[in-house]
């Protein structure tokens, strides 16, 4: 009897629309899960409910605005949408579909609709290459909660991170490729910033700064994110043939100074002030373009290179729905399942 296999790709959330009551309930049920803001329930629903989201709403909503398409709405959907149509396609014996950990379509919503049809073995992949407790960690617990009220639940195979695949890797480097990287004065390797309260919960016994996480991948750090962004670097770096004086690694996104260091905005600043000039960014934990990329890169970022004396900053498009990034999926699934 042939198996039935289901696969359910998994991206962040965006609000529905650009309005402030689209952001305010993204922002809500973004903030309020307990992987992102580890703070004590009553401190979180406070915090969340009466000072972040009434006041960041406002900000964040002109930004969305900004990333917004009037044909294709936000950029994170559409691309995680079209990217799940390619294989789809590419997999015409397997049910897939996707879905957001916040807001539509609905992780619950749509694993549902594939159990359904009552599948052997369901498959989820969340789209974050360096696993994270507030990304792959969140999208876990969804999942089991979802999975917990069903009576009949199928062989599960959970990907929970693939910063070091080499068929990942390659699709980077396709990407990688449409740029002169050897006119550039400087390369950036940006990357979303955590709490360092997050990071040092991977360890038992130490912190991450104990650790030597830029050096390479150990039994301890294996699943400590800032040793699994250096280690992505690395790779691509040495495939790219870009000299480690040629690059630095660095976190963008922060909300307080306690988050992994260097700074993005700081770094690039600094750049440009000591000389640099032509600049090219990396944001190799994003596989879909969206508000960290276009507008926080593409635009504040550079905005700010350029004041501080830079002449040009480029950045590398994410993975989005390239050919070499849906047949990087597979390949990342067939290690999971060698009957694919």
């Amino acid at each position: 009897m042939i198996k039935t296999k289901a696969l359910l790709l998994v991206n962040l959330g965006t609000p529905d629309t650009p309005s402030y009551w689209s952001v305010y309930k993204f922002l809500n049920q973004f903030l309020m899960d307990k992987r992102v803001l580890d703070y004590p329930f009553i401190l979180r629903f406070i915090l969340v409910n009466f000072i972040i989201c009434p006041l960041r709403s406002f900000s964040s909503s002109k930004i969305y605005k900004k990333l917004w398409n009037p044909n294709t709405g936000s950029p994170l959907l559409h691309n995680t949408h079209k990217l799940t149509e390619k294989i789809r396609d590419l997999l015409p014996h397997y049910d897939v579909a996707y879905a957001m950990r916040y807001q539509k379509p609905s992780i619950e919503d749509n694993l549902n609709k594939l159990l359904e049809s009552n599948p052997d073995e369901l498959i989820i992949l969340p789209l974050f290459p360096h696993y994270a407790a507030s990304t792959t960690g969140s999208v876990y617990a969804e999942i089991s909660r979802v999975l917990d009220k069903r009576w009949s639940i199928p062989e599960i195979k959970f990907i929970n991170q693939f910063y070091d695949d080499e068929y990942f890797l390659e699709a980077w480097i396709d990407q990688a490729n449409h740029f002169d990287i050897q006119n550039y004065d400087k390369i950036v390797f940006s990357y979303h910033g955590l709490p360092l309260s997050h990071v040092n919960k991977i360890y038992s016994d130490s912190l991450c700064s104990d650790n030597d996480c830029e050096s390479g991948i150990t039994k301890e750090n294996k699943f400590c994110y800032k040793a699994t962004t250096y280690e992505t670097t690395k790779l691509l770096a040495d495939a790219l043939n870009i000299k480690s004086s040629d690059y630095i690694v660095s976190y963008q996104s922060r909300l307080t100074k306690n988050w992994l260091e260097p700074f993005s905005d700081e770094v690039l600043e600094d750049l440009a002030k000591n000389g640099s000039k032509n600049v090219l960014v990396f944001s190799p934990a994003f596989t879909a373009d969206c508000l960290e990329t276009i507008i926080e890169i593409g635009d504040e970022y550079k905005e700010l290179f350029i004041d501080a004396g830079g002449e040009k900053l480029d950045f590398v498009p994410s993975l989005n729905y390239s050919d070499k990034w849906a047949n990087a999926i597979i390949k990342i699934i067939n290690k999971e399942d060698k009957n694919v």
